[in-house]
């Protein structure tokens, strides 16, 4: 029972009006708590798509942009508009058969397509936005980064060496063109080994290539060959343990992966002509359409066909040396006298044109005129380290070693 003199019942008063501020803060204190504001999250493709369908697919063989969206109830007139927005992005005509696309769209009486995305590979894909104006743009998934390292004796080739460990074929694909100047990998011999540091790319976290190879160490023939990656002047390349660029004038071979099947002699029964001659080259054999690649900078000579020849490019690099390239199945497009090509780049494809029993290059070299066997020349190196950058570098190679002698 509350008091009636006047400071007393003041002071109740007070207390009483107290307790209920502190109820109705703690009350309201508790219901802002309790409130949680959801923000949709977006999808591997950055869209927000929590409330839509999805449909996956894969691009068939000469499937269209039309032949898919009409049967998602798209008009034929929208389609052409949504190729014509398309056209300064993205060609609809470059779908590619095998790669993937998804739909997201709303279903209540009718279906209504609102994003179309086709994806180029794990990493690239292209959105058509049609909620309301259409909209088309290429985006990228996020790609992670991380060090990794490969260390194994050959067995057999390098390929099955990679394949029986599990690694990554990428891998072989980058130390090939790494050590394209150093290492014929199609002469690599049981008992070879590697140790190389590499960067490895995941997307969603599954391994997507080989980024770069930061240092490795490669015993061919019992000889080590060092490749570091070092930058200079904002561009890179890869130099050996006495700061040499391992990059040399010519690649060793005008294909990536083959085998040789008939050296450069002076004598050699000919399997067509069925008489001994000479054989003024290397033929490496590949399949029907593998790329052949320009060993060096140089201006084309010659591209176009002989009897004997096949189809094939020559080139003079400089005043010393010049190469051919016979028997392709085609040379590449834009080959043709005058025009200059850089080292490793497509000038033709392996075939069996001209006198040949079966698919392969023929690769023939001169020096100073007369033909020669590419592989008993000493081809010079590239630009070494410059002097100001030597301190930097053999830092960076003093940090390495250890780790690939170990």
């Amino acid at each position: 029972m509350l008091r009636t003199n006047f400071p007393g019942y003041f002071e109740q008063l007070l207390f009483l009006f107290s307790i209920v501020f502190i109820f109705i803060f703690s009350s309201c204190s508790d219901k802002d708590e309790k409130i949680v504001l959801e923000i949709p999250t977006p999808n591997s493709y950055g869209l927000i798509v929590d409330s839509l369908i999805e449909v996956d697919g894969t691009i068939e063989a000469n499937q269209t942009l039309s032949d898919i969206l009409t049967t998602h109830g798209i008009t034929t007139s929208k389609i052409y508009d949504i190729a014509q927005t398309a056209e300064p992005v993205f060609s609809v005509r470059n779908l590619k058969a095998g790669n993937d696309y998804v739909i997201y769209a709303t279903w209540d009486s009718v279906e209504t397509v609102k994003y179309f995305v086709y994806v180029s590979d794990p990493v690239n894909y292209v959105v058509f936005d049609l909620r309301d104006s259409i909209k088309v743009y290429k985006a990228q998934k996020d790609v992670v980064i991380k060090q990794d390292s490969a260390k194994a004796t050959i067995d057999g080739s390098l390929y099955g060496t990679f394949e029986k460990l599990n690694l990554d074929p990428n891998l072989a694909v980058k130390m090939a063109e790494v050590y394209a100047w150093q290492i014929d990998f199609y002469r690599i011999q049981v008992g070879d080994h590697f140790n190389v540091y590499y960067e490895q790319a995941f997307v969603e976290g599954k391994p997507y290539g080989v980024a770069k190879i930061l240092a490795a160490k490669f015993n061919h023939n019992k000889q080590d060959f060092y490749a570091i990656r070092f930058e200079q002047e904002e561009s890179h390349g890869y130099y050996d343990n006495k700061g040499n660029s391992v990059k040399k004038a010519f690649l060793k071979s005008p294909l990536k992966f083959s085998r040789i099947t008939s050296r450069f002699t002076n004598k050699r029964f000919h399997p067509v002509l069925k008489i001994v001659k000479a054989h003024l080259g290397t033929d490496y054999a590949a399949p029907t359409g593998t790329p052949i690649l320009s060993v060096g900078d140089g201006v084309v000579l010659e591209a176009h066909y002989k009897v004997f020849n096949g189809n094939y490019v020559k080139i003079k690099h400089n005043g010393t040396y010049t190469t051919q390239y016979l028997h392709m199945s085609k040379i590449a497009p834009g080959m043709k006298p005058g025009v200059r090509v850089s080292q490793g780049q497509v000038i033709g494809f392996v075939g069996s044109t001209g006198l040949a029993t079966g698919t392969h290059v023929c690769f023939r070299f001169w020096k100073n005129g007369s033909q020669v066997d590419p592989l008993k020349e000493k081809i010079p190196a590239s630009e070494p380290v410059k002097p100001e950058l030597k301190d930097e570098y053999f830092a960076l190679l003093n940090s390495w070693l250890p780790k690939l002698n170990s």
